[in-house]
C-alpha cells in the first residue's frame, strides 16, 4: 500500500485499484488537501493501463462525512500550497468559484474516471460524500450504511452535484423528498430505491466487492469505459445524438484488441481472454 495521510492507494496483480479516503477521525470529511489528492489518483488510474478498475471506500466507521468545514467555507478550496494568510471578507462569486473548483471537480472525477468504479460503501455518506459514492459506476453497501443529504437541515441549497444525480437515480419527486427532508437512508432502503446496487452484511462487504472488481478487472476495460461515458451522457440528449454516440463508440471500440479477441471467442466457442486494451 502506498500514499499518504489523507489517501491510501493499494494496486492488486489483478488490475484492481484501492482508493481508502483516510482521515478516520473526521469520518473522513474532505479537506482541499484530500480532494486533490482524489481527483489526481482517479485521473492517474485512467492513464494507467494496468488499472483495470477503481475501489473507492474510506476508512474507520464512516465513508465520508462530507466537506470539512471546520476552517470555514474556503476549507474545502484553498490551496494547499498557499501561504497562511487571514482570509478575505467574502463577495458575491466565491462560493460558486468555491463550489467549480471543489467538490464539482472531485464529483466530476468519478464520473469521467475511464475505469470502471465500485464503491465499497462500509458505513455514513453524508452531504457531499453521498455524491462522490452515488457518482460511482457501482456501489455495494454494508448493512450498517447509510446516506444523508443533510444540506437543507443546515440551511443550504445541495452541492457537488446532488441535484443532477439523484433525479437520474431515482427520479423528481423522490430526489425533491430525500435533498427537502435530509432524513437518513439506511443500506436496505437505498437498495430498494436504486441508490446502490447490493448490500450485503458488513463482514462481508471485502469479499463482495471484491468478488465483482475482480469480474470488471478481467473484463474489457475499453469497452467498459466507452459504455460508461454513453450511459452518463444518455439523459443529457436527444435519442438521435445517443444513437450518433453509440455508433461512434462501437466503430472505435472495434479496433480495440479485446473486441476482436471477444469475437474470436464467440466464432471458437471459448471463453474470451480479454487484456483491457
Amino acid at each position: 500500500m502506498s500514499g499518504d495521510a489523507v489517501l491510501l492507494v493499494e494496486d492488486a496483480a489483478t488490475g484492481v485499484r484501492r482508493l481508502t479516503l483516510n482521515r478516520p477521525e473526521a469520518l473522513n470529511a474532505v479537506t482541499a488537501e484530500l480532494r486533490e489528492r482524489l481527483i489526481a489518483a482517479l485521473d492517474e488510474a485512467s492513464a494507467d493501463r494496468a488499472v483495470r478498475v477503481v475501489v473507492l471506500t474510506g476508512a474507520g466507521r464512516a465513508f465520508c462525512s462530507g466537506a470539512d468545514l471546520s476552517g470555514g467555507t474556503g476549507s474545502v478550496t484553498r490551496s494547499t500550497t498557499a501561504p497562511a494568510t487571514a482570509p478575505a471578507p467574502p463577495v458575491a462569486g466565491d462560493v460558486a468559484r468555491m463550489l467549480r473548483r471543489g467538490v464539482q471537480r472531485m464529483v466530476a472525477s468519478v464520473l469521467d474516471c475511464e475505469k470502471p468504479v465500485l464503491c465499497a460503501l462500509n458505513g455514513v455518506a453524508a452531504g457531499v460524500g453521498v455524491q462522490l459514492a452515488l457518482a460511482c459506476d457501482l456501489v455495494v453497501a454494508a448493512e450498517e450504511a447509510s446516506l444523508v443529504q443533510v444540506f437543507a437541515k443546515r440551511g443550504l441549497v445541495p452541492d457537488g452535484g446532488a441535484a443532477w444525480l439523484l433525479p437520474r437515480l431515482v427520479g423528481a419527486q423522490r430526489a425533491k423528498e430525500l435533498l427537502f427532508f435530509g432524513e437518513k437512508v439506511r443500506a436496505a432502503e437505498a437498495e430498494r430505491l436504486g441508490l446502490v446496487n447490493r448490500v450485503v452484511p458488513e463482514a462481508e462487504l471485502d469479499k463482495a466487492v471484491a468478488e465483482w472488481s475482480e469480474r470488471l478487472a478481467a473484463g474489457p476495460t475499453r469497452a467498459f469505459a466507452l459504455t460508461k461515458a454513453l450511459v452518463n451522457a444518455s439523459l443529457d440528449v436527444d435519442r438521435a445524438t445517443s444513437f450518433a454516440a453509440e455508433a461512434t463508440a462501437q466503430e472505435i471500440n472495434m479496433m480495440t484488441h479485446d473486441a476482436q479477441e471477444g469475437v474470436r471467442a464467440f466464432v471458437e466457442r471459448r471463453d474470451a481472454g480479454f487484456e483491457g486494451r
